[in-house]
């Protein structure tokens, strides 16, 4: 017997969104749960709408927010540990976690409270192939950005020491390790269920195995598509306040 699935309702200003969490990403589940329980999200807003890619809320700096102020900087007083589950994908209505940038935050922890849902755009099987190819080659350079930060000591050294050649030589060796690391794991490839996703309803696939998706829309897809025509700022922001109250059904 499979577990019983949990709900959420997501009241908006523009109408409601229904959407199921996922069981086999817990920490998350069980985290949006008690948030929406304690009414942490309650007169909060979607606070960055970019088209063809997804609406954001959960900061709750942006409850009573002044007009045009800037948002996404606040967060829970904490992360979660990552659960990229591959069989997760950022198609069309897909609930994810926010969260900083690989440089800050290489183990890819999610914000304790801002969240995302993909509206994403259709892709052609051209442009997903072309992707792939993109996104092994960001492996590599993820991987020697690593590398530099590990090293950055030595660099600081060679740096005060103005020995150029002994850079060029380190960055030589950095570069063939990360080609060596990426190498030894099997290559990025979408799989026929994104294929079928991505080319149909649509969705972000370049964020797929970055970010931590945690549930899916059931119910209220016109109203994300309401959502993501809103009319916004300079930051992303709407300029008309989408306010939100999330519960559990």
């Amino acid at each position: 017997m499979e577990d019983k699935e949990t709900l959420l309702l997501v009241a908006t200003t523009l109408g409601d969104i229904k959407i199921k969490l996922y069981n086999d990403t817990p920490r998350h589940r069980d985290n949006i749960v008690k948030l929406a329980n304690e009414g942490f999200y309650d007169g909060t807003l979607f606070h960055r709408v970019i088209k063809e890619f997804m609406i954001q809320g959960g900061d709750p700096n942006s409850r009573n927010a002044h007009k045009g102020k800037s948002l996404g900087s606040g967060d829970a007083g904490y992360t979660l540990p990552a659960e990229i589950v591959p069989v997760h994908f950022h198609k069309k209505g897909a609930l994810a976690a926010a969260r900083l940038g690989d440089q800050a935050n290489p183990q890819k922890n999610s914000s304790g409270c801002q969240f995302y849902i993909v509206t994403g755009k259709v892709y052609k099987p051209a442009e997903l192939k072309k992707m792939e190819k993109s996104m092994n080659a960001n492996r590599e350079n993820s991987a020697f950005e690593q590398l530099v930060g590990k090293n950055m000591d030595r660099i600081k050294e060679l740096r005060i020491a103005r020995d150029r050649d002994g850079l060029m030589k380190l960055q030589e060796e950095l570069v063939e390790e990360a080609k060596n690391l990426v190498a030894n794991q099997n290559p990025f490839s979408f799989t026929p269920e994104q294929v079928e996703a991505y080319t149909t309803i649509g969705g972000s696939p370049f964020l797929d195995n970055e970010y931590t998706v945690y549930g899916e829309i059931i119910d209220g897809f016109d109203v994300i598509e309401a959502i993501e025509k809103a009319k916004t700022d300079a930051n992303d922001r709407p300029q008309a306040d989408i306010s939100m109250k999330v519960s559990v059904l």
